[in-house]
């Protein structure tokens, strides 16, 4: 985040930190025998806080966004420090959280979104990176580049050399991707233009340019950082794309061609990304929370607490530098979130010295 998004965000968390959400369950954790349990009925969760753990030669650097493959392996990617050129900025673990390879050194200082997409029988990673790296690739599972790209220069929407500059331009008019979502069926992408432009790219299939909607603003329709993306394919509705308009404080859903269908604002804080699995949405909330959304859009919080968020948020958010402070079953500023095939969910949030917490289905 730079130091203005960053004043947004204190600012907007500790108005809202305050009042009470009027939705149907908000859920903080609760202890059983040895096992620290968030949710409520049909979806309750064992917490499991720093799940996965790095040879000693790594070390986390802010973690920011995971991913799972078909075979439940999960990518964690962190901003990394561009001062350790040679630090890998990508890292999997096996389903039982064991270190596997890393790589991504390229990304370093600027580490950001990634997300799993299986093409013609073979999967690959796709990674968004921001601040001077601003760029985004596709990638092999094992690190192989398989293309690289900057800014797109045909949409108009940036400022003469930001698809050659290597210094972040924090501007309307620079280029500072966020995160993916894939066109369900036509192998085209969608690529959120998150702490730059506010807009939603497509690319086809081949990463090449094709359009773009959305423009600054807090109309529906337009953004004030469209952080993450993905798309909704809860049952009853045709597929669509969700957005996490997080300065807006509000998700919104437009069609497979951009055109904009609706918006819900209550109750979110900073909603960070979208993902689904079955007819659930996941959506991480920088504000110390996860929240689930069912068909019905019925949401549950994960890990509420209003008196927590206080503290989290307090003395500039030194909290999430300071981890013998953070507790079991709490959040405290959830950055991204994925399910497996089986249900579970892994939590990555913006702290450092990072953290990825699994939640593992009970219900």
């Amino acid at each position: 985040m730079n130091s203005t998004t960053r004043r947004s965000f204190l600012s907007k968390s500790s108005l809202l930190a305050g009042s009470a959400l009027s939705f149907p369950y908000i859920v903080t954790a609760k202890t059983k025998s040895d096992i620290t349990i968030v949710g409520e009925g049909e979806h309750q969760y064992e917490a499991i806080h720093h799940w996965p753990s790095l040879p000693d030669k790594y070390s986390w650097q802010t973690t920011h966004n995971v991913a799972v493959d078909n075979e439940q392996n999960l990518y964690v990617i962190h901003e990394g420090l561009a001062s350790q050129k040679e630090h890998p900025c990508i890292f999997v673990f096996d389903p039982l959280g064991k270190f596997m390879r890393a790589f991504g050194a390229q990304f370093q200082g600027g580490g950001h979104g990634i997300e799993v997409h299986t093409e013609g029988g073979s999967q690959f990673l796709y990674v968004t990176a921001y601040q001077g790296v601003k760029s985004f690739a596709k990638m092999t599972l094992t690190g192989e580049i398989v293309w690289f790209r900057r800014a797109p220069m045909a949409s108009g929407r940036y400022a003469d050399g930001e698809n050659t500059s290597t210094s972040a331009n924090w501007s309307r008019k620079g280029f500072l991707p966020t995160n993916i979502a894939f066109h369900p069926r036509d192998g085209s992408f969608y690529l959120a233009d998150g702490y730059g432009a506010h807009c939603i790219h497509r690319y086809d299939k081949d990463a090449n340019y094709r359009s773009t909607f959305g423009s600054p603003g807090k109309a529906d329709g337009q953004f004030n950082l469209p952080h993450g993306l993905g798309i909704d394919t809860r049952a009853g509705r045709a597929p669509s794309i969700c957005v996490t308009d997080r300065a807006n404080g509000r998700l919104q859903w437009f069609d497979l061609d951009g055109k904009h269908l609706r918006t819900l604002n209550e109750p979110f804080i900073l909603p960070a990304n979208v993902d689904v699995h079955g007819d659930l949405l996941l959506i991480p909330d920088l504000s110390a929370r996860v929240t689930l959304i069912d068909k019905d859009d019925k949401m549950i919080h994960l890990g509420e607490d209003e008196n927590w968020r206080k503290e989290v948020l307090a003395d500039n958010k030194s909290l999430r530098r300071q981890p013998k402070r953070w507790i079991d079953g709490k959040f405290i500023h959830p950055h991204d979130a994925c399910f497996d095939a089986q249900g579970n969910i892994f939590v990555a949030e913006w702290v450092n010295p990072g953290r990825v917490t699994k939640l593992r289905k009970l219900s």
